[in-house]
């Protein structure tokens, strides 16, 4: 089984991981006509949940986490060759999700494990990863991790100006919570966390912010069967919730598109839906595919 695909910065390549413990790449055709196996990766103990491309200025790179309980970061050394450079496996249990952090914020990856906690992996400069633990992030287990985008218009027009560290995570504890890194307390919840859904929260997706807008989107899913965009207008305001209209099923994953307004959502129901936001602000279902066929 493949529990997941993530398609690389430039869109030329995949990664997929799946439960026979290997990560496969492969190079998607001109015209995306098919694709073709590059590398097979084999280092984990158990199956691969999910795999993250980091950003092409650090190289290529990928991390994978693991039931096995451990994080792996790869690097391709030589074409289609690739070598494990770090190992974490200080987790009590499954690593669930992975994601690296905006390349401006440098080479961080956030990890969420069913041990109850999240780990986010720095490498620092100097060959060296040095990781730390936010323990007992959410009750029974953390599923799903997503940052936060850096708003370029702020760098743009404020260079000196400290780059703010948010990401989501999303647990068994039916909660979503959002943590902000500060010099003085390191990683430390926002208040009030969102709370809707109630059932184990499955995914989280921070929506990409090309306009440099202060505003932040997130949207949440859940085994409930329910889909939660949730909106802030500032990085210090409250979050306001739309919820869009039951599933029949589990809400597996949430993907979105690279201008952040439309939302991929795959569920237990075997479907693809694409939904956006109209005019009068609602959010409506634009296309679903089932079985292969796009329905618009």
């Amino acid at each position: 089984m493949i529990h997941d695909v993530q398609p690389d910065f430039y869109g030329k390549k995949i990664a997929t991981a799946s439960s026979d413990r290997t990560i496969r790449i492969f190079e998607i055709g001109e015209n995306n006509t098919g694709t073709n196996l590059l590398s097979e990766i084999k280092g984990h103990e158990g199956p691969v949940w999910q795999v993250s491309w980091a950003h092409p200025k650090f190289g290529s790179l990928l991390a994978s986490g693991s039931y096995d309980r451990k994080v792996c970061i790869w690097k391709e050394t030589s074409n289609n060759n690739w070598t494990k450079i770090y190992e974490y496996d200080k987790h009590e249990s499954s690593v669930n999700s992975i994601a690296w952090a905006p390349h401006e914020v440098g080479l961080c990856l956030a990890c969420a494990s069913s041990d109850c906690s999240i780990s986010v992996i720095t490498h620092k400069g100097d060959n060296t990863w040095e990781a730390t633990r936010i323990p007992n992030a959410h009750a029974i287990g953390v599923n799903a991790v997503s940052w936060a985008p850096v708003s370029t218009a702020l760098i743009n027009s404020a260079p000196s100006q400290q780059i703010v560290k948010r990401f989501v995570s999303g647990g068994c504890d039916n909660l979503v919570k959002i943590w902000r890194y500060s010099d003085t307390d390191g990683w430390r919840v926002e208040e009030p966390t969102l709370a809707h859904h109630t059932d184990w929260v499955r995914d989280v997706a921070w929506a990409p912010n090309i306009g440099g807008l202060p505003a932040n989107t997130i949207a949440t899913c859940s085994q409930d069967g329910t889909v939660v965009i949730w909106t802030q207008d500032n990085n210090n305001s409250s979050w306001s919730k739309k919820v869009l209209p039951k599933f029949p099923d589990v809400v597996w994953r949430l993907s979105w598109s690279i201008t952040g307004n439309i939302l991929a959502v795959s569920g237990g129901d075997n479907k693809i839906t694409l939904w956006k936001e109209s005019l009068d602000s609602e959010w409506k279902c634009i296309t679903d595919v089932e079985d292969g066929t796009i329905n618009a």
